[in-house]
């Protein structure tokens, strides 16, 4: 009894083994990496236009004009995700829109949009920082933490 329990597992797991074989999607790992480049790099020469025009045109610092790209592109991010443009780019691209600050703000605009017919208090409002907000917590707590390392080492 014993023996055809382990012969039908192992038969089951072999079924198994062949549907996961037969029904994976072929990964093209060199065509993702190449769209997950330009995109990306893309992305990067935007925000880099951005922060030149910055400084040349508007006479800001290079602080400022940095500050300037970074705040455009989180714009532009959530409005793109708000009409659904981001996702159809970050579906060719992959981590080629995950990477830089755009990442950031599709994490934050997706479950809030996904969640806006619950109103704008449960839904929007609870839902906006749920993939963000872990990330939020740990990048914070990490500095905290070096900071005070950083002030004891220092001395």
């Amino acid at each position: 009894m014993e023996q055809n329990k382990k012969l039908d597992q192992k038969a089951a797991l072999a079924h198994y083994a062949d549907l996961v074989r037969r029904f994976t999607p072929k990964s093209h790992l060199a065509q993702g990496c190449l769209r997950s480049f330009w995109v990306g790099g893309g992305i990067c020469v935007l925000g880099q236009a951005i922060a030149d025009a910055g400084a040349a045109y508007l006479k800001l610092t290079s602080a400022s004009s940095l500050m300037l790209a970074s705040v455009t592109l989180v714009f532009l991010t959530a409005l793109l995700t708000g009409i659904g443009v981001f996702d159809r780019i970050a579906q060719y691209a992959g981590a080629g829109t995950v990477v830089p600050i755009t990442g950031f703000a599709n994490a934050m605009v997706s479950p809030a949009m996904e969640f806006k017919p619950e109103g704008w208090v449960m839904g929007t409002g609870a839902r906006l920082f749920t993939i963000a907000g872990p990330v939020l917590v740990f990048g914070i707590s990490a500095s905290v933490i070096v900071g005070i390392l950083y002030y004891f080492i220092r001395w």
